[in-house]
């Protein structure tokens, strides 16, 4: 989930309740199918397709850096009218920064909100409040944009998660900047620690190993 709220321990949830089933695709509707391939082309998304069998058909498939869900749109794909697909969630690691790089390629984001509850954002720009979350923690900072036809994204930062949303025995990064940056934080927190013990820990690798995975799963993070 993209909010706060906590896996169900209902064992009826578990894995082992049915096999898995994992979203791929979403199917945005558009009204130009050009012009939409030039901005998410600018905006650095890979380009899967660009299928057409006829006049009325035609498939487009881009994927966000790192994501292991993709987008379809084109002609003939979807009933629904153009621009009508809202709140689309691109999980990101630094909202700050994923905002700026959209800006420099041609994007119009919003400044980075919170939500007035503190928890998920409200619909539209409701109870938007300027700036990231107070408390500085995962799942409460965003930053919204729209495509050419108005169908919306928004950029909501997670850095460390719930428990419940990964375990700690299938920890994964899906890009080199996901892990990285999680790297960064392993690295300030380790500091963190060797200042509070006042010396230098060499079993550091197991420590960034640990921060890492429990960081990722929701667990208790090392002290």
């Amino acid at each position: 989930m993209t909010t706060v709220q906590q896996a169900s321990e209902n064992p009826e949830t578990s894995a082992s309740a049915g096999p898995d089933l994992k979203l791929e695709v979403i199917v945005i509707p558009v009204s130009d199918p050009d012009r939409t391939k030039d901005f998410y082309t600018r905006l650095g998304w890979r380009e899967d397709a660009d299928l057409t069998t006829s006049e009325d058909f035609r498939v487009l498939q881009f994927t966000p850096p790192g994501s292991s869900c993709s987008v379809i749109f084109g002609k003939g794909v979807s009933s629904a009218p153009p621009g009508s697909a809202q709140g689309l969630h691109l999980i990101v690691s630094d909202v700050e920064a994923a905002r700026a790089v959209l800006v420099g390629r041609g994007a119009e984001v919003s400044e980075v909100f919170h939500d007035i509850g503190g928890i998920f954002h409200h619909a539209g720009t409701e109870g938007r409040l300027s700036g990231p979350a107070a408390s500085g923690g995962s799942y409460g900072s965003f930053a919204s944009f729209v495509d050419p036809d108005g169908n919306g994204w928004v950029l909501q930062e997670v850095t460390t998660r719930l428990p419940g949303r990964i375990t700690g025995d299938m920890t994964a990064f899906s890009s080199v900047n996901d892990l990285s940056a999680a790297l960064a934080r392993a690295a300030a927190a380790h500091g963190e620690h060797e200042a509070r013990t006042g010396q230098e820990d060499p079993s550091w690798p197991d420590w960034y190993a640990a921060y890492i995975v429990r960081e990722r799963s929701g667990d208790p993070l090392p002290s």
